[in-house]
């Protein structure tokens, strides 16, 4: 959530960042009325509270005829107290379910607009000419069936649509690059996790999950528990409710997890193959980081996603994404798009957001410097998504007999294998 002093000081800059968004402006200023209303409620709970405490010193001291009427007037307050601490409870909830809805601050340099009005920022890699090679390049599921490597069929037979199996090199392909990345992080100075698959809401909701993009969130409603979209999920709440010195900032975790996502509002969009599916694995960077160290961070996010593509040996763009394609939690974001030859564009593999102390402040996780506590930053960056990544690999460096060639960086992870071959049938 965003620091309501911020916005009491500047509404005007607030509503600038919603309309950069598409969402509501109207609701800044029922946030300001109801700010209004909680700190004038907290003062008059305060006031009747020192009444009534200066009231229980003069009881003791009063004479009998005195006694009886502070009595009557200490009954009244106490009736007066408990109204009142109601209507602050009442005026808090209230202020806080508004401040919820309310996105992060967009970043000045953020270009605006919507899914289309990206800026393309960096271009890497060459794009290969299939037509000078002399063969029609494949798409991917026809590439991985042949190779042994995705079965679509039973993976809609057993849980439905936009469900898969890897097999084979398909498995042995995810396993190389799940323990390239966790390596490539490690030595980066990231700690390895391993983490929870289902958060309790507030760990989902403190994320900033369950606005805008709770319609894409599992809810298992029995238990009251959530599947995660991502590993950022757990991370942003490891430190939930914690108090961070200073001197142990930046810290830094990779963290590998299965990520659900309902995929709601893409009907008809990516339907064949593993591009777009409703379960994968994902390898996640995540920062904690003191305020001024933010965008600094955020860059080094990008240019750890950007080692990674180019060890894979991909074509690919780096674009900053435009206002009203945020995340609720981001206040500026990157995307890493890959070449993907059968679609003739480009197509987002990884992304680095930038949440200053927007999910601190929901989960309260905080940094002590010598006397000062104040929210950090939280800073997220996808290293590998499983599927997209092999999409891209197995378009990208196929060869004209179906078969298709391993990048370098994951050869000793494939048992020094330098070229994945079809299956005989």
């Amino acid at each position: 959530m965003i620091d309501l002093r911020l916005l009491r000081e500047d509404p005007d800059r607030v509503r600038a960042s919603q309309r950069a968004r598409g969402e509501d402006v109207d609701l800044v200023d029922a946030l300001l009325l109801s700010d209004e209303r909680r700190r004038s409620s907290g003062l008059r709970f305060d006031e009747l509270r020192s009444e009534q405490k200066s009231l229980g010193k003069l009881i003791p001291r009063a004479t009998p005829e005195e006694r009886a009427e502070l009595l009557k007037q200490a009954e009244q307050l106490k009736t007066d107290v408990k109204s009142a601490e109601a209507a602050q409870n009442e005026a808090d909830d209230e202020a806080r379910q508004l401040l919820l809805k309310l996105g992060n601050l967009v970043h000045s340099d953020v270009p605006v607009g919507g899914e289309e009005d990206f800026v393309v920022l960096e271009t890497h890699g060459t794009i290969r000419d299939f037509g000078a090679e002399g063969f029609e390049p494949k798409d991917h599921l026809e590439l991985g069936e042949a190779l042994g490597a995705i079965d679509v069929e039973r993976g809609a037979k057993v849980s439905g649509s936009r469900f898969y199996y890897l097999t084979g090199v398909g498995a042995l392909l995810e396993l190389a690059l799940v323990n390239a990345a966790i390596a490539q992080a490690t030595e980066a100075g990231f700690v390895p996790m391993l983490t929870p698959a289902l958060v309790r809401p507030r760990a989902m909701e403190g994320t900033g999950f369950l606005g805008q993009a709770a319609e894409n969130v599992y809810h298992l409603e029995r238990d009251d528990y959530y599947l995660v979209g991502t590993s950022e999920v757990p991370l942003a709440a490891y430190h939930m409710d914690e108090i961070i010195e200073a001197d142990k900032l930046p810290l830094r975790y990779a963290g590998f997890s299965p990520c659900f996502r309902r995929e709601a509002g893409t009907y008809g969009k990516d339907t064949r193959g593993i591009f777009r599916v409703h379960q994968f694995d994902k390898v996640e960077m995540f920062s904690y980081v003191a305020p001024e160290e933010a965008e600094a961070e955020h860059q080094r996010l990008l240019e750890w996603e950007k080692q990674w593509l180019t060890g894979l040996e991909l074509p690919f763009q780096v674009i900053d994404v435009a206002s009203g394609d945020l995340g609720a939690s981001a206040s500026r974001k990157y995307d890493c798009e890959a070449w993907i030859p059968t679609q003739g564009k480009y197509r987002e593999l990884t992304s680095a957001s930038n949440c200053d102390s927007f999910q601190a402040r929901r989960l309260s996780v905080r940094m002590r410097d010598g006397k000062k506590v104040q929210p950090l930053a939280t800073l997220n960056g996808t290293l590998c998504a499983v599927p997209r990544t092999i999409v891209a690999i197995l378009e990208n460096h196929q060869l004209a007999d179906g078969s298709v060639r391993v990048p370098e960086v994951l050869r000793p992870y494939l048992g020094g294998r330098e070229v994945l071959e079809p299956i005989a049938k």
